[in-house]
């Protein structure tokens, strides 16, 4: 018996591993056979028998067992699926060939309370006899099922004794012996002496605390000063408007041309001719608005800055008067040299331009070379291409005739079966026809109590609203002018604290307002003199400025001088003029426009590009799908009803 339990132990675990979408048949069977070398002959035999044959009729096994979990199964657990099938497969196959008494020790060998259940679901006449015989004529012929379904009810009388005994093995099995408890036991440890009762240690003293500052309750100062700087520079640019309009600039007066010149002027117009002045390149003026924003240290500090440069140069120039060199013939031999490093920078850089021109005119040559040899490999290409679909436009011809010869084979043996599902779905729509005005009825009915639960509802929220719109004297008179009368020292009454508070909140503002004018007339002093040193550093900084442009031209106007022709260059030149002419050359006679440089295409032609793409590959995917479909056989399974 443990022989034949370890055989169909073997052959589950080889079931256990197959996944059908991943593996196939003949590469299981070969691994199988591969890990069975240490058993027998004799067992391997056995085993890869059962296997292939588990395999090979797996869609009429999987009908009688996932109908077994859908009726008398629901508590099996899906881990025994395989085992059913490799009894299934037993019982209807090689029943014959192992005889009844080895077929009995298979069944022992495995849990007595599933066999029972299996075998007494598969040898049910009923069942062998109606479904079971009608689920196996869909996929295999019916005389084929006949001579499967025959030998299952001819042994039916000893599977049932089968049976029997197995329900007096679990009946008459010994209950499991409980496992022995065990009972902890207690550390024998010495016991602690009791603690003793701590002395109080003396409460600390602590320290008064600071009442909390009265800033805490009061609105902040920033808003209050920023609200009164917006108010001064409003007023202050108002008048400022108000005096641009009132005093017009009297060097710009418009005057009309007919009007009449003001008596006076026509003496000096004879006397002296016009003379136009030329203002001077730099003005120095004192501007109206500073456009310097800085703190206060900062502008102390440029302030100083700006204030030792000009001792520095007014030192330098003292120094000058007095008889010092000067640095004009150093500086015009560094600008020489830096020139000279120009004009070689810059021939290097037109030696390195040409030279990539030179690299792009060899690499279309060796393009076009390529373009020409691949041109030849793709004829050659091309007609084996062609001979290879004549051949395979052969082949479909005749794959095409083999296909219709068994899809008319097939429709006729299908025929018979729309007949019995006509029958079946007419039966089935006159049950669901009954089952739909039954539910209507009922449906009904709760509809009616639902709208008699609702009325009362109404009614009772009706009645509890007019409970709740009766009026309710809720109010209390009170006197802010009399004193509690509790006995305490500073008793008073409401008006009296409020208008207490009020005349603190007084003196607390004047003080504020004192306090603010104080601030601000500090402010306004140190306003003034950072103006100062704010005006005389833009005055600074604007001859900076024009200093550093007046460089920035000088440097510009040096380099946009045009640098000799170097030696270097020309030769650069003279090869990239040799291979343009090739390239032409060339292209003429691949009769071929000169390549062009490859321009990024734009973003929505790459993304039409790429639909385009998906559109094509899951079309070839669907054509792949409906191959396969028209190849492969329907299978259908029982449903559960």
């Amino acid at each position: 018996m443990a022989y034949y339990g370890k055989c169909v132990e073997t052959v589950i675990e080889q079931l256990d591993r197959f996944r059908p979408e991943k593996d196939s048949a003949e590469q299981l069977l070969e691994a199988a056979a591969a890990s069975l070398q240490t058993f027998g002959p004799q067992k391997q035999a056995f085993i890869l028998e059962v296997l292939s044959g588990c395999l090979e009729y797996q869609k009429l096994l999987t009908v009688v067992v996932d109908a077994f979990y859908v009726r008398d199964g629901r508590l099996c657990l899906w881990a025994d699926y395989n085992l059913f099938l490799v009894i299934c497969y037993l019982a209807t196959f090689q029943l014959e060939e192992l005889g009844f008494q080895v077929f009995c020790n298979i069944v022992r060998s495995q849990p007595a309370d599933k066999m029972r259940k299996f075998l007494r679901f598969f040898f049910n006449p009923l069942h062998l006899c109606s479904w079971i015989k009608d689920e196996w004529s869909l996929v295999y012929e019916t005389a084929h099922v006949k001579s499967w379904t025959d030998p299952l009810l001819r042994w039916q009388p000893e599977v049932q004794e089968l049976i029997n005994q197995l329900e007096g093995a679990s009946t008459t099995q010994p209950p499991l012996s409980k496992a022995k408890v065990t009972k902890p036991k207690k550390f024998n440890l010495t016991v602690p002496r009791p603690r003793a009762i701590p002395v109080p240690e003396p409460v600390p003293v602590v320290a008064k605390p600071r009442p909390v500052p009265r800033s805490t309750y009061q609105s902040p100062k920033e808003p209050q000063m920023l609200g009164m700087t917006k108010r001064y520079n409003r007023r202050k640019a108002e008048e400022l408007l108000l005096r641009a309009n009132l005093e017009e600039m009297r060097c710009a007066v418009p005057r009309a041309r007919r009007d009449p010149p003001p008596q006076g002027t026509e003496k000096l117009r004879l006397g002296v001719p016009p003379r136009i002045r030329r203002t001077p390149k730099l003005t120095f003026y004192r501007p109206n608005e500073v456009p310097v924003k800085l703190n206060t240290a900062a502008v102390l500090r440029e302030g100083a800055l700006y204030q030792r440069q000009v001792e520095k140069e007014l030192q330098r120039v003292d120094k000058l008067v007095d008889g010092a060199g000067d640095f004009s013939e150093f500086l015009e031999w560094q600008k020489k040299m830096l020139a000279k490093d120009r004009e070689e920078q810059l021939a290097a850089d037109a030696c390195r331009r040409l030279q990539g021109k030179l690299s792009h005119e060899e690499a279309v040559l060796a393009r076009q070379q390529l373009r020409r040899e691949n041109r030849l490999k793709a004829q050659r290409k091309k007609e084996e291409m062609a001979e290879l679909m004549q051949q395979c436009a052969e082949r479909r011809l005749q794959e095409e005739r083999s296909m219709k010869e068994l899809v008319e084979q097939v429709t006729e043996g299908q025929k018979n079966i729309k007949v019995a599902q006509m029958k079946l779905l007419k039966g089935r729509r006159q049950t669901v026809q009954e089952v739909t005005e039954e539910s209507q009825a009922l449906l009904q009915r709760s509809a009616e109590a639902a709208r008699e639960e609702q009325r009362r509802r109404c009614e009772l929220i009706s009645q509890l609203r007019a409970l709740e719109t009766q009026p309710v004297c809720k109010s209390k008179l009170v006197d802010l002018t009399q004193v509690p009368g509790h006995g305490l020292e500073g008793e008073m009454s409401l008006v009296e604290l409020r208008e207490r508070l009020a005349l603190l909140k007084e003196a607390q503002q004047r003080e504020e307002a004192e306090r603010r004018d104080r601030i601000i007339q500090g402010k306004r002093a140190q306003s003034q003199e950072l103006q100062k040193v704010l005006e005389q550093i833009s005055l600074c900084r604007a001859a900076m400025g024009r200093s550093a442009a007046l460089r920035w031209e000088e440097k510009k106007a040096a380099v946009q001088e045009t640098p000799p022709q170097d030696q270097r260059v020309q030769e650069l030149q003279r090869r990239i003029e040799e291979k343009a002419a090739e390239r032409r050359k060339q292209a003429a006679q691949l009769q071929v426009p000169a390549p062009r440089v490859a321009r990024p295409k734009p973003r929505a032609q790459l993304e039409a590009q790429h639909w385009l793409e998906l559109e094509r590959s899951r079309e070839r995917r669907l054509r792949a799908l409906q191959r396969e479909g028209s190849a492969c056989t329907p299978t259908h399974r029982l449903e559960a009803a």
